[in-house]
């Protein structure tokens, strides 16, 4: 077997060991062979295309279009041109297929049922990692790195599978060492044949006829661990405040592990129907009026019309006092509470969790404020983990009197708060208006929805529906009439906008459960959302229309309606003119509450409603990427990521050098070695090699040279060296200031005189990259010299005495 088909092979092999991780997620396991002989076709085909031999680019191309028609066949014969060829209707069943399998995967929980959507997402996630595989290490010749698709689907499927991870983890490893090992030894077959069992000549050691096997292999283990090591320390991509595909919020499968943050805009995943709780927070506070201590985490109010996720808004600084929450009026009651919040250290997400509305927050890490939702998000990797702090908030106490006498709010904040996208169906309002019919005031109507979605409905509480996603998905809530908090709360806030009250949902925890020692404890059941409504003078207000669900706002009841005197105002379920669509309770007795926390009254719908706190398992399902989902994503990030690591790598090295003047004489000089080794760097960027041997006044003059820099360029270069001079040769170096500025002019002054496409190379394929190779090769002749100076010396015994050699 030739080298190159070695190679094919291995890479192969390395691609389906490594998909082995996707095995707990689907049932049954059957496809990873269907998948095996499709990857061979594949792997086949690139050897064919190798030995004509086309173009490498040719040879990829050729690949692709075999394993388009080999999905066709298997999945669109039906559609396609003589059952092999893909045509606008193969491509149209294949787009219904993906939507299936993602409306499959939010149905089931791990192992999900093997369907032609999941089978299609599976199969073709395998085969276009192994095409990424087969054309790095066997068309370009350049196995390591092949290992960061491999990485990334198996630290995706890893990542979401519970049992035996390290057993996935070996397997896969072993594939790819295999496939180093190959190129290793294809590599090395080039430059003769290596007998490892032939006769030593003499003065031979006995290692030294197999020591280039033992360096390949040496070789092969090193470049593992930089594929697996490296990509955890390239700089991250924030895009804002829910930029990065790990901030957001939300719980993880509860299986073990990191509960890791995610992005809030997504719909289920496989903790829906997690079994085992899970303690993520406990707090201790000095209120008494433990119901009414929600711990909010962050506000969803921007609505598309098929999700609701959080606005991008600005972040800044924490302030020592928030200052008084916007809409909040004077006559409002209100007392401030403290409360001190500890967080697992497994519990990792991006917002804080604290009681809302809050005034001031304690405590340590790296957290920005972002005032139009009063919320904390973490900066620069911040997250929860362990943290520890102290939060002052509000508990407000409006009466039903203020409430329902609310003026309109200000414009632009209506404006903003009740906009509804076109797409959102029309039952939606049609449905509000025909509930909240003959209401006086929007505190009203406002009662009466949470009233109907909690009681008079008939709605059944059920964390094992599915969720559903597109622009029906409220509408089918609507009819079908079953789901958990997040339906319950996203329906409200939808209808309330419809009904111009400024809406938004609220994500976060329950108050949850005391322990023995007076703490409250919060768990993952306790993940909840609810919606927020604005009321000038009031500011946002929590509703509760989830059934068996948190505890209704005494506002909201006809209790507390009269608060200090004031006359009662009528509960828009005692309003003869207002009449719900779904069969009224048989006793005008039974509230809300008592439904909800008590399973009370003889109403058939009151028997209709389950009755556990704990069944709802899975509150993060509209919020949590479905772990299928995660197939995609992560591989199209790792997909377009492969070609920007080399600019990425230059952007932080530059961000590094041209930093911060320092205020010692020695960082000034260190920083003066930076700007001056990012020139360098730089001028190499566009053509310009560099000559370690010059001094800096002749680099700096070869630079100007062959660079053409313009007089302006031509003089921040001379300063750069003279600076660069005295900090090598002056005994006590002045460093001027103005270093960094003088390296932006001269990288602008290089850019000016080269083209486009030059420039797109300098930019996407920087030749100083190299240094990364050199670094890691120079590290590693280190730490073997240390190893070796480190080895006990061995010596031959020496002939005793008087006795002849």
């Amino acid at each position: 077997m030739s080298g190159r088909a070695r190679l094919a092979l291995c890479a192969w092999a390395a691609t389906i060991m490594t998909a082995c991780t996707l095995l707990p997620l689907v049932d049954p396991e059957t496809w990873i062979f269907q998948a095996a002989v499709m990857l061979a076709v594949q792997s086949g085909v690139g050897a064919l295309a190798r030995r004509v031999p086309l173009a490498r680019a040719l040879t990829v191309a050729a690949q692709a279009l075999v394993t388009l028609a080999m999905l066709t066949l298997v999945f669109a014969r039906q559609q396609a041109v003589a059952g092999l060829f893909p045509g606008p209707e193969a491509f149209q069943h294949f787009g219904s297929l993906l939507r299936s399998g993602a409306d499959d995967v939010s149905r089931y929980a791990i192992p999900a049922p093997l369907t032609d959507g999941i089978q299609l997402m599976v199969i073709g996630g395998v085969l276009v990692i192994g095409l990424m595989v087969d054309a790095l290490a066997v068309t370009f010749r350049s196995a390591a790195p092949a290992g960061l698709p491999l990485l990334a689907l198996y630290s995706v499927a890893a990542g979401l599978s519970d049992g035996a991870a390290w057993l996935f983890f070996l397997i896969a490893s072993v594939g790819y060492l295999m496939l180093l090992l190959a190129e290793s030894r294809d590599r090395l077959s080039q430059w003769g044949r290596v007998f490892g069992g032939a006769a030593r000549a003499p003065g031979m050691e006995s290692g030294d006829a197999v020591a280039p096997v033992r360096t390949g292999r040496r070789i092969g283990a090193v470049a593992l661990g930089i594929a697996l090591v490296v990509p955890l320390g390239l700089p991250a991509l924030d895009g804002g405040l829910l930029g990065s595909a790990g901030g957001g919020i939300g719980a993880g499968s509860g299986g073990g592990g990191t509960i890791s943050a995610v992005n809030p805009l997504v719909q289920l995943s496989e903790s829906l129907n997690v079994d085992r709780d899970r303690q993520v927070l406990s707090y201790r506070t000095n209120t008494d009026n433990i119901q009414e201590m929600y711990l909010r985490i962050v506000s969803l109010d921007d609505f598309d019309g098929t999700s609701w996720k959080p606005t991008e808004r600005s972040i800044t600084g924490v302030p020592d006092d928030f200052g008084t929450p916007n809409g909040l009026g004077p006559d409002v009651k209100r007392n401030e509470i403290e409360t001190r919040i500890a967080a697992a250290k497994d519990y990792a997400q991006n917002w804080l969790p604290m009681p809302y509305p809050v005034t001031s927050v304690d405590i340590d890490g790296d957290w920005r404020y972002e005032p139009v939702g009063r919320t904390l998000v973490g900066d620069h990797g911040q997250d929860t983990k362990g943290a520890q702090y102290t939060v002052k908030s509000l508990i407000v106490r409006p009466t039903a009197k203020q409430l329902a006498a609310a003026p309109e709010p200000p414009p632009a904040l209506k404006r903003e708060y009740t906009e509804v996208p076109p797409s959102l169906p029309p039952v939606v309002a049609r449905t509000a208006r025909k509930i909240t019919a003959g209401s006086a005031n929007d505190y009203e109507r406002a009662v009466k929805l949470q009233d109907w979605f909690a009681f008079s409905g008939e709605f059944t509480y059920d964390t094992e529906v599915q969720s559903g996603t597109g622009s029906r998905a409220i509408a089918r809530f609507l009819d079908e009439k079953e789901g958990f908090c997040v339906h319950f709360s996203f329906a409200m806030a939808s209808m309330a906008r419809t009904l111009g009250i400024p809406a938004r949902v609220a994500v976060g925890f329950t108050p949850g459960t005391p322990e023995a020692n007076g703490a409250m404890s919060v768990g993952l059941r306790d993940a909840h959302a609810w919606p927020e409504l604005y009321f000038e003078g009031v500011g946002w207000t929590r509703f509760e229309p989830t059934p068996n669900r948190g505890t209704t706002p005494e506002y909201t009841q006809p209790e507390s309606s009269g608060d200090n005197g004031l006359p009662d105002v009528p509960r828009p379920s005692e309003s003869s003119s207002s009449e719900p669509s779904a069969q009224p309770s048989e006793s005008e007795s039974c509230t809300a509450q008592q439904v909800r926390l008590e399973g009370g009254c003889s109403s058939e719908s009151a028997a209709a409603l389950p009755g556990s706190d704990d069944e709802e398992r899975g509150f993060w399902g509209l919020v949590f990427f479905s772990p299928w989902t995660l197939l995609i994503v992560p591989g199209a990030l790792a997909l377009l990521a492969l070609p920007l690591l080399p600019m990425l790598w230059r952007m932080r090295m530059r961000s590094v050098r041209l930093g911060a003047h320092g205020r010692t004489p020695a960082e000034a000089a260190a920083h003066a070695l930076g700007v001056w080794q990012e020139v360098t760097d730089t001028a190499w960027d566009y053509g310009i090699a560099p000559e370690e041997s010059q001094t800096p006044r002749r680099a700096a003059a070869r630079i100007v040279r062959l660079g053409r820099l313009e007089p302006q360029a031509e003089a921040a270069v001379h300063r750069l060296a003279a600076a660069v001079e005295q900090v090598l040769y002056a005994p006590q170096p002045q460093v001027p200031a103005g270093l960094a500025q003088d390296a932006h002019e001269v990288a602008a002054g290089l850019r000016a005189q080269v083209g486009r496409w030059p420039h797109l190379r300098a930019l996407l394929l920087p030749r100083s990259t190299v240094r990364v190779i050199w670094a890691v090769s120079a590290r590693w002749s280190a730490l073997t010299t240390e190893l070796a100076a480190r080895r006990p010396t061995l010596r031959r015994p020496s002939a005793p005495t008087g006795q002849n050699n």
